[in-house]
């Protein structure tokens, strides 16, 4: 015990100070995609080397959906011109799923109040699931935020769906739905969440979680880093919060205050 105290008081606080202070990426990280228009020669090249096939070309100009990339980063190495580049931007969790709500500034603390989350894998590939896992780890350690992960649905505030929905995860993820108290939330994690990612829809999978479900907040990523995570959950506890303001703590929908 002596040893494990003097290790904790040589290593120091190692936990983040994100969401209250900014937290950069590392060097090398692909954050969202940017076009540059003014050297953009619309040639297409970047359109037929992308996996998800999330850019396309209309009225002579380049559009991409960052909610179905993967953040390969071929398009930047395919194009001469340089016009397309990926950011170290991270923080694009948004509750519409074309992105027109983009958060400029960073989700007050919003003290006091807590979330809890019941994970779902849909048939990730993984990925998403070690960035949750990363999200109870000493560095980001999110209970410190009042968040905490739960083992059923029915003592959750929201949904965290990753993977594109297999046909055998249908039936499951409506259940589980159904089994969550109102109100209640839901945020898709991961491209594959979001819009199905390089699975789409197919015999074996249906695609992205709003094709079966309501969801609230859509966190794109190939898997999105933990404070790209963290970002989304606290706009999934401000919509919470909001929520919850036209009922009293009854439990019901039909009293209203």
């Amino acid at each position: 015990m002596f040893n494990i105290l003097k290790k904790t008081l040589k290593t120091g606080t190692v936990t983040t100070d994100y969401p209250e202070k900014p937290d950069a990426a590392p060097s090398g990280f692909r954050g969202k995609p940017e076009i540059l228009y003014d050297k953009c020669t619309s040639c297409g090249k970047c359109i037929a080397v992308c996996p998800p096939n999330v850019i396309r070309l209309g009225e002579g100009k380049l559009s991409l959906s960052y909610f179905g990339c993967i953040f390969c980063g071929r398009c930047e190495e395919v194009c001469q011109e340089g016009a397309i580049k990926l950011t170290q931007e991270y923080e694009l969790a948004s509750s519409t799923k074309d992105g027109a709500m983009e958060l400029n500034e960073r989700i007050e603390k919003i003290f006091g109040r807590s979330l809890h989350i019941r994970e779902v894998d849909a048939g990730s590939c993984n990925a998403c699931e070690v960035e949750v896992n990363a999200l109870s780890n000493p560095v980001y350690d999110i209970e410190r935020l009042g968040i905490h992960i739960v083992a059923s649905p029915r003592h959750a505030d929201m949904l965290l769906v990753t993977g594109p929905v297999t046909r055998n995860m249908e039936i499951a993820l409506r259940k589980t739905y159904d089994a969550t108290p109102e109100p209640k939330l839901v945020a898709a994690m991961g491209s594959c969440a979001c819009s199905g990612g390089i699975f789409g829809d197919t015999y074996a999978s249906g695609g992205g979680v709003d094709r079966f479900i309501p969801v609230d907040v859509y966190i794109p990523g190939c898997p999105p880093r933990p404070q790209a995570v963290i970002f989304g959950l606290m706009l999934a506890l401000d919509k919470l919060d909001r929520k919850k303001t036209p009922y009293l703590n009854t439990g019901t929908k039909e009293v209203k205050a």
